[in-house]
Parts: C-alpha cells; structure tokens; sequence
C-alpha cells in the first residue's frame, strides 16, 4: 500500500526545492497538496491552514515542506499524525545573521529562534539540504542528531538536461552565472574576477538576475568599465537552460564569505551538472559532501576574485578539463541526484517514520 502523505508549505509548490521533493514523493506516495494560495508566505500559511481545517481526506504522514516551520509548530497542536518538517532554511540565520535584518538578542530575533527550535522539537523528523546544515541545526539550534536527514536539492530534470543541439561559441569562453542579487551569493567576486580578465578578449561574462545589490553590481560594471560583462536582467527558468546550453563555464557559487554560505550547495550548480556543464563553485564543506575538485566541480576559496579568475582562466586554456569535470559532475549527479534517486532515499525516511 503506498504511504499517503499530506504535502502543505509556506513557499510556493513551483520553488525549485517543493517542486523536486513534490515530484520524488508522488514516485511511490499518494499526495494531497494543500499548499495555500497567495503572494507571500503570511497568506500562505494562513490559506493553507483553511485547507487543512476543511480538509477531510485520509493520511499517514504530514509533510510541511519550505517555508514549514509554522505549520510544523501548528499541525503538531491540530492533529496526532507524524510531521516531517523540510527545514531549507533557517529562520533565525536568515533574519539575523545572513540579511542581519534584527539583532539575534532582540524580540524578532528571540522570536525566530524560538519558532526554529519549537517547530523542529515537535517535528517528528527534520529534513535539511546539507550535513553542513544538518549540524547547524544541531549546535545552533538543539535539534538532536537522531532526528535529523539530508535530502539534497536536485532539479527540475524537464528542464535541466544536455542540449547536444545548442552548442557554446567556438571562437570565445562564455561565462554564465546567474541569482538574486543577494549578499549571501558573493555577486561583487564575480565582477572583481571580470575586471582581472578584461583583457582577454576570448572570455566573456553573462550574468542574470535582479535582487537587492543590483545597483551596486551595475554601478561596478560601469565603473570599471567591463565590456565583457553583460547583466542581462531577470530570465524566467524555462529560459535558463538556453543561456546554461551557451556558456562554456558555469558559476555556481556561492562565492561570499557569509557564514551560511559555506553551509549550501547552490540550486544552480544541480542545475549545470545536469546539463553537463563544467561548474566552478566555492570551496566550502556543503560542496564537499558531494564532489571532488576537478572531478566533479572546480573549486576555488570563497571570497576570492583572483583565485576564481585564475580558475576561470585555466578552464577557457583546458578544453580538455573542462569537458573531464563537465562528464565528471554529469555521472554524479545521474548517480546521486536525479527525481529517482532522491525519491529512494524519501522512501526510506518515511519508513522510518510511518505509524
């Protein structure tokens, strides 16, 4: 008999990590999706909870996937049936030390703890993207050890795959990265490793996204005068795998030194892996978990232009590294991190937990 699992987030059903676990979950669950309508998370939530209090179908399991943390808290109050709880991110980091928004010792700042550590306590099990969030959550915020999974990000495989009939330019290297614009991402590393490579003329920069330090990015370019870099604007993702086919590098990140940053592994690197890109990402103990330097990836220290501009230099020099770590990051990824694969080791943690 197939588990019976009850979806519902604070997020959107289409964000990249609702979407991949919502996809791996139906390849041996039957799923309501209950996720509230709205355009931000307070709506969310709140519609999503008049779901789940008119809701009449059966279930086994519930699922409270990103944003969860309030329906982890409140289906724990409301019902006896098991919650996993998909902690993506947490919200005391993200409040006050990745956008520093309150000061961790302020009421927000309390408030955010609290709700971190009493959602994951009443949680069941806790899900994170990473180890390295993993023991975030460990040492930062008490959950215990025993409670707690990985399940990586992945990506949409319909859309990111290998376009043999979009081919990169043979006469220059293409760069492509793409983001928010957030200072988690360590954009201003990006424009800094431009400008040490704007003489050469074979190596261009592509870069999307809008975001909070669009500005300032833009501001950069025009005053170091880059005419290798294009900034492109935001590009819908059913667009992306156009400009990932085109590049001959990709920058997966993430390139600041931000503490968090060393505890993800970007959703675009999964994204250029799939498509069999060579990938360049920051050298950082997430990205640890799963490749290897010049293997799978190219790694390089987080917060360094010269270090990602010699990276980036070596591989528009090495055709034959870049399609070696092109094939590399591919093969894992066909191992490790397809809907399939992800979609086993979610078969084994709901039998951990189904009643």
């Amino acid at each position: 008999m197939r588990p019976r699992v009850l979806f519902i987030s604070g997020r959107e059903v289409n964000y990249i990590r609702n979407r991949v676990l919502l996809a791996a979950l139906e390849k041996f669950c039957d799923v309501t999706v209950l996720t509230g309508k709205g355009q931000n998370i307070p709506s969310r939530i709140l519609t999503g909870l008049i779901q789940f209090i008119t809701h009449r179908r059966e279930y086994d399991i519930c699922w409270a996937g990103f944003y969860g943390q309030p329906f982890a808290l409140i289906l724990s109050l409301l019902q006896r049936k098991p919650v996993i709880l998909d902690a993506y991110v947490s919200t005391f980091d993200t409040l006050c030390e990745d956008r520093a928004l309150f000061h961790p010792r302020s009421l927000p700042g309390r408030l955010a703890y609290w709700l971190d550590r009493k959602s994951c306590q009443t949680a069941g099990l806790v899900v994170t993207d990473t180890q390295a969030n993993a023991q975030y959550f460990a040492q930062t915020i008490g959950v215990p050890e025993k409670k707690l999974r990985v399940v990586y990000v992945g990506c949409d495989e319909s859309l990111f795959y290998p376009r043999p009939d979009i081919s990169p330019s043979s006469t220059y290297c293409e760069v492509f990265y793409y983001g928010s614009f957030l200072p988690l991402h360590g954009t201003e590393v990006i424009i800094q490793a431009a400008a040490l490579l704007k003489n050469r003329r074979d190596i261009h920069f592509t870069v999307g996204g809008n975001g909070p330090q669009f500005r300032k990015i833009k501001e950069m370019v025009g005053r170091l005068d880059l005419k290798n870099v294009s900034l492109v604007g935001w590009i819908p993702t059913d667009q992306l795998p156009v400009y990932i086919a085109h590049a001959s590098i990709c920058l997966g990140g993430h390139f600041s030194t931000v503490p968090k940053a060393a505890r993800v592994i970007a959703t675009k690197t999964f994204q250029f892996i799939a498509m069999r890109k060579p990938t360049i990402v920051g050298d950082n103990g997430a990205n640890r978990e799963l490749f290897v330097h010049r293997e799978h990836i190219y790694a390089v220290p987080m917060g360094d232009p010269i270090a990602l501009a010699e990276a980036i230099g070596e591989l528009a020099d090495t055709p034959t590294l870049r399609e070696h770590i092109a094939r590399g990051g591919y093969t894992l990824f066909q191992e490790r991190l397809t809907i399939g694969a992800i979609a086993d080791g979610l078969s084994i943690l709901l039998n951990f937990i189904a009643p």
